[in-house]
């Protein structure tokens, strides 16, 4: 890992499937491959131009699709506790050398590594989650638990199978009302539910009808006066008409100059920031895994 990392940016690649369904039968996810398809569109090189660190690759474990895994458990279960350890341990190596992880996924599984890292540190974090799903399936509202990958925030805020939901006996990973979403479509199913337990929900409308000031603003209401927070963004986010190589793209996102005015002022204060979701297979040309780049390049403050 570099060293004397002060505080700038450290990149980290956890390049993970294992909380997604399968797109068909037999078939395999394939965000695991955006880290690399990141780095080829030249998202690294960018940042390692402008000083940013570099902390290594975070493998996960093969991907199997488990349709016989027992009841009560996810697909992949083992699996993904067992990335969510290691990267863990990395992005708090990072933390204590003073730098500020910079997480390329890979699937909203790996959610549950920053929250453990902070879940172990002293004090009170919060957690903004930007995705274009509120990601609130859980065993209390939903028969159909399976896929961390839209399970996790719902994990994050201590709402799942203790297996994933107390890692450790650290969870809840973060206080509900110290969690913010944004992002969601206004259909999304868990939209009442995540507003009646989160600090702040601000649905995609919001953000484009009342403008990104406001949403921002919002959210930092709500974990601007804790230690610190963690800022996930599931590209999803954005509507299809900008990037549609995602897991499962749905209209009404935000445009590409809304999401990186929303990024430029939340990542400007996080204590780290991942991405995920984004899927090579459905880029053909490599266009959108190109411009996904300069999107998170200029989001975290890097210019091109």
């Amino acid at each position: 890992m570099t060293s004397d990392a002060g505080n700038r940016w450290v990149l980290i690649d956890a390049p993970s499937n294992l909380g997604l369904r399968p797109p068909e039968p037999g078939a395999v996810p394939g965000a695991d491959k955006a880290p690399g398809a990141l780095r080829e569109a030249g998202l690294h090189r960018r940042m390692e131009r402008a000083g940013a660190g570099w902390a290594g690759v975070v493998l996960a474990g093969r991907y199997v699709d488990d349709v016989h895994r027992a009841d009560g458990e996810l697909r992949n279960q083992a699996a993904i506790i067992d990335h969510s350890l290691r990267l863990a341990a990395r992005i708090e190596e990072v933390v204590a050398s003073g730098g500020r992880p910079l997480v390329i996924g890979g699937d909203c599984s790996i959610l549950l590594g920053a929250a453990i890292a902070l879940a172990r540190r002293e004090g009170r974090f919060g957690l903004v989650h930007i995705d274009g799903h509120s990601d609130f399936r859980h065993p209390g509202n939903s028969d159909e638990c399976a896929s961390l990958a839209g399970e996790d925030l719902a994990a994050a805020v201590g709402r799942h199978w203790p297996a994933v939901a107390n890692i450790d006996g650290l969870g809840p990973y973060f206080a509900a009302e110290d969690a913010v979403h944004i992002g969601c479509r206004d259909d999304d199913e868990y939209l009442n539910e995540v507003r009646s337990v989160l600090g702040a929900v601000i649905t995609a409308s919001d953000v484009l009808s009342r403008g990104v000031a406001s949403a921002a603003e919002r959210a930092l209401a709500v974990v601007g006066e804790r230690e610190g927070y963690w800022l996930h963004v599931d590209v999803d986010v954005l509507d299809p008409t900008v990037i549609s190589a995602v897991d499962s793209p749905d209209a009404g996102g935000l445009d590409a100059q809304a999401f990186v005015e929303l990024l430029t002022t939340l990542a400007a204060g996080a204590l780290g920031v991942q991405f995920t979701v984004f899927d090579p297979d459905r880029d053909e040309d490599g266009a959108q895994a190109r411009l996904l780049a300069e999107l998170i390049a200029a989001g975290v403050g890097v210019e091109a």
